[in-house]
């Protein structure tokens, strides 16, 4: 099961940006940075087009999981900056059949994208930090888990400072478009292990 995050928490304000839900008009702007070689080498999908592209986020199940990035100008008549993308997939966890009801909608999977132009400002941390508030305050989850290739070192460090823990480290377990076998990376972090960020959540 994957459901839709929650969208009367939206958007989330911290220090420097905004975190808003993805509308089918922010698609072609994130085209600009994913269609990046240097970005698009550790996504799980790097269509050739625009037009390829558009057709996938605009499926409405996906557009519905995703979040942009805005960096936010100082200066009242500035207009935010649209600098990343944010995936929050809400799924079920694990659980005998017996109790399979309450695992429902507990926990979420997270996935993001920085354009390379704003990268080295901790604009990444920021903005997970303050996803993952969303995570464990209005929407109520209980674990939060995200994946990377090992060899994206930026990935995992930034979980890392973050503070999730490192639950698993495979060998050579992910095809690359490459043709090379490649090692993979999952790390979660529990609610109760969380410390907020975010006031008022």
């Amino acid at each position: 099961m994957t459901a839709t995050p929650h969208t009367d928490v939206w958007p989330v304000r911290t220090d420097r940006l905004q975190i808003r839900p993805m509308t089918a008009p922010d698609v072609d702007a994130m085209w600009q940075w994913r269609r990046l070689p240097e970005v698009n080498r550790w996504l799980g999908l790097a269509p050739e087009s625009i037009e390829a592209f558009r057709e996938r986020y605009l499926d409405p199940e996906r557009l519905a999981s995703m979040h942009i990035v805005e960096l936010v100008p100082a200066g009242d008549d500035a207009a935010p900056v649209p600098i990343g993308d944010i995936m929050i997939r809400i799924g079920d966890g694990w659980a005998q059949l017996e109790v399979a009801d309450e695992a429902k909608g507990v926990e979420a999977e997270l996935g993001w994208v920085l354009d390379p132009e704003h990268t080295g400002r901790g604009y990444a941390t920021e903005a997970i930090r303050a996803v993952i508030d969303v995570c464990f305050g209005p929407l109520g989850l209980r674990r939060v888990h995200a994946g990377c290739f090992a060899d994206n070192e930026p990935s995992w460090r930034l979980m890392e400072r973050l503070g999730m823990r490192r639950e698993e480290f495979s060998r050579k377990t992910a095809l690359h478009r490459s043709g090379e076998w490649l090692d993979g990376m999952n790390y979660g972090i529990l609610a109760e292990e969380w410390t907020p960020s975010l006031r008022g959540l």
